[in-house]
């Protein structure tokens, strides 16, 4: 039995603007669980009826089989970490972390007990006097996830809280969070736009757009295995195949042909291709396709190599480029490309079987 439950979520908001449309998903017991997806897309909206800040206009929300439909915020025992920190600038980070404890009525020997335990576990133990204006970005967001878990919730639920920091600081308390997540084992719905950190830190994504569910998923079946061409697009780089005869005879190669039709869209991820010399040997259950480089962007660790082809431009991921000759601008070059790499959508957007793949 799932431990969060969400049924038939609904939310729409005054002037007709619909936000939630039929959501349904389940958390487990311990999980670190994403809602990833652009603006406006019903995530924050969606953690925030969870936390009964924005109550549904239908559907049911419970978690370890209570139904928290009517039940106040207050009394949902739920931790939340906010994009904006919300510290208090007058406090200590011992008396921040404390704060929720007081409504509580928990009494001073447990508070004493349990929020060092809880700055011990964010790494802030050394700075218990200090006052949060003298600490970095990264401290101050530790404070609030020390705030949110000091008192033990059933649910934890952050709303973006790397956004506001910068990009190095980002992976490392990404890291932190997880570490956390994990060693403290409290089932969390984290926010994110950011495909990269839903990616590194999830055990299960889901992915939304207008209202709705795309598809929920492990990071590997999510960037793998995409069920629909929004998730393709949106998480990772997507090239997609232009319709004309250079695609239909690539199909044929790649026995293909019988899964295509009217609206199909075919695609398939820059890393699945590889250079090969032109007119070089087939390999089994691949097809090559000539094109010419019109720029490469040279990232370190990797290379992106644009190219024109009768199929569309495309990007192919050059691994250690450092190490390898890179074509230069102008030069004619050929790809392989594998039968089972390349992904068809219907019309609609939903992926496609594709017969006679390997």
């Amino acid at each position: 039995m799932a431990y969060l439950q969400v049924r038939n979520a609904t939310k729409t908001f005054a002037g007709g603007m619909t936000a939630l449309r039929g959501v349904s998903l389940d958390v487990r017991r311990g999980e670190f669980f994403t809602l990833l997806g652009p603006s406006g897309c019903g995530k924050t909206t969606l953690l925030r009826a969870i936390a009964g800040f924005n109550p549904l206009t239908s559907g049911t929300i419970a978690v370890d089989g209570t139904d928290l439909t009517s039940v106040p915020p207050h009394k949902r025992d739920i931790g939340m970490v906010f994009q904006d920190y919300a510290v208090f600038p007058h406090l200590s980070v011992f008396d921040n972390v404390a704060f929720g404890l007081k409504p509580r009525k928990v009494p001073a020997a447990e508070v004493a007990r349990r929020v060092p335990e809880a700055l011990e576990a964010v790494r802030l133990a050394a700075l218990a006097d200090r006052l949060p204006a003298a600490m970095s970005g990264g401290q101050q967001q530790r404070i609030g996830l020390a705030r949110a878990m000091v008192i033990n919730p059933r649910l934890l639920l952050m709303d973006e809280p790397l956004s506001n920091l910068d990009a190095k600081l980002r992976i490392e308390l990404r890291e932190e969070i997880r570490d956390i997540q994990q060693k403290v084992g409290i089932a969390t719905i984290y926010v994110t736009h950011d495909q990269e950190e839903a990616l590194a830190i999830s055990d299960r994504i889901c992915v939304m757009s207008n209202g709705h569910v795309e598809q929920v998923g492990s990071p590997e079946a999510i960037y793998g295995d995409p069920q629909t061409l929004f998730v393709a697009r949106f998480v990772g780089t997507l090239n997609e195949l232009e319709r004309g005869q250079a695609l239909t005879d690539l199909l044929r190669r790649l026995e293909l042909d019988r899964a295509d039709g009217p609206g199909i869209n075919w695609a398939i991820r820059p890393e699945d291709m590889r250079l090969v010399p032109p007119g070089g040997a087939r390999e089994a259950g691949a097809a090559t396709l000539e094109g010419t480089v019109s720029k490469c962007t040279y990232l370190g660790r990797e290379a992106h190599l644009h190219l024109r082809t009768d199929a569309g431009d495309l990007i192919v991921h050059v691994v250690n480029p450092s190490r390898v000759a890179i074509p230069a601008a102008g030069t004619n070059v050929a790809v392989a490309l594998l039968r089972g790499a390349l992904m068809g959508f219907d019309a609609e957007g939903r992926r496609v079987a594709a017969s006679g793949a390997a």
